[in-house]
């Protein structure tokens, strides 16, 4: 349909045929106008861990090896989504907790402390019985309000000595095959 110009300059109507949009032009769009909403996920790093891990800890939050994503946003406004899985069993009953960390400092972590004062993550509580295999998983919405290489990772820590079997039962590798991942999503900023 061709344009009509009705009026003046200020009372146009009709349809740009779209081939007649230079790709050049749109590719110049550096911004949307504030009447479109936003929040759609720009891109998706992943990290799946099929090796069988063993870590020990007290008291101290370590790295579970393996288990981390790098992402780097696009904009520092937007949003970076964390989802993560893991399949772990522990050397005893023994209390221990999973934070998620970026570039060294923990984001999903809570303020209560432990009887030994350690700030603490979200407890889990596994049976003595070294060969359950358990899973955990939850997902966090970070603002980490940059746009330089920003890795995430899981760590994990416990009240007294520990040893965590990832991947893994407790009595050793040939008790099933396990996975963990962790996912990281970008997520435009939203109106």
């Amino acid at each position: 349909m061709a344009i009509t110009r009705l009026g003046g300059a200020n009372a146009i109507t009709g349809t740009i045929p779209q081939g007649n949009i230079a790709n050049a032009s749109l590719g110049a769009v550096t911004a949307l106008p504030a009447a479109i909403p936003t929040g759609k996920v720009l891109q998706v790093q992943s990290t799946i861990m099929t090796d069988a891990v063993t870590l020990s800890t007290s008291n101290t939050f370590i790295d579970i090896t393996g288990l981390s994503v790098a992402i780097t946003p696009s904009s520092s406004s937007n949003k970076v989504l964390i989802m993560y899985k893991m399949s772990y069993s522990n050397s005893s009953g023994d209390r221990f907790s999973f934070v998620i960390d970026r570039n060294g400092t923990d984001i999903l972590k809570g303020t209560e402390t432990d009887q030994n004062q350690q700030a603490t993550g979200s407890f889990q509580t596994a049976n003595s019985q070294n060969y359950w295999v358990f899973e955990a998983g939850g997902s966090f919405l970070d603002s980490p309000s940059t746009t330089s290489a920003t890795t995430y990772k899981m760590q994990v820590n416990a009240a007294s000595a520990l040893t965590m079997y990832i991947n893994r039962s407790g009595r050793g590798t040939y008790d099933g095959s396990y996975a963990s991942s962790i996912i990281a999503m970008e997520v435009a900023a939203w109106l």
